[in-house]
């Protein structure tokens, strides 16, 4: 009885020993790659704050050029095309053929007319101040292609969620995203 009893101590006693090992191994890995891993979300989070302050900061300039270079793509195609829409509709432009809705998103790359008047109206709604310099600011979801920040303005009931996107590994603001009111 007494060669049973040693023999399945000494089993245990083993079996203990690869478990602890391999236990330690598995706190040696995670404490080294934790700071590994939150110094890249780190310098992710950094980028996607980066992209939206820097947009905030040149609708301020009014830097219409630059505004255009932050904004998602979906943003971009959804103004070009409401412009052009408005544009019509107004007959500044489509019957005489003066532009095409190329041409409108082209006037916006390049901070044109248009897109002043744009911008103009925008920014004569919306401060980019009160986001800017009485918000808080924090990361909500984030996933490799998309991202989502916190704005908690100071006198506002509920928070603006800023809809992030990645394309061609620069994160863009979803402008339209965020705001369109059938997306809400």
């Amino acid at each position: 009885m007494m060669g049973i009893w040693s023999e399945s101590v000494l089993f245990f006693v083993a079996r203990t020993k690869e478990a602890f090992i391999a236990i330690l191994a598995g706190v040696f890995l995670i404490t080294c790659a934790t700071p590994i891993f939150a110094a890249n979300q780190d310098r992710q989070q950094d980028r996607i704050l980066s992209s939206a302050e820097t947009l905030f900061k040149m609708m301020e300039r009014r830097d219409y050029q630059r505004i255009w270079a932050y904004l998602s793509a979906k943003s971009r195609t959804s103004i070009i095309k409401e412009t052009y829409r408005k544009m019509i509709k107004y007959e500044e432009t489509g019957k005489d053929g003066r532009y095409s809705e190329s041409m409108v998103g082209q006037d916006f790359a390049q901070g044109g007319v248009i897109a002043k008047s744009y911008w103009d109206g925008y920014l004569g709604v919306f401060d980019p101040a009160l986001i800017l310099e009485q918000s808080k600011w924090e990361m909500g979801k984030v996933d490799k292609d998309r991202a989502q920040i916190i704005i908690r303005y100071r006198k506002a009931e509920r928070p603006a969620i800023i809809q992030m996107v990645q394309e061609n590994g620069e994160w863009k603001v979803g402008l339209i995203e965020t705001f369109a009111s059938s997306k809400r």
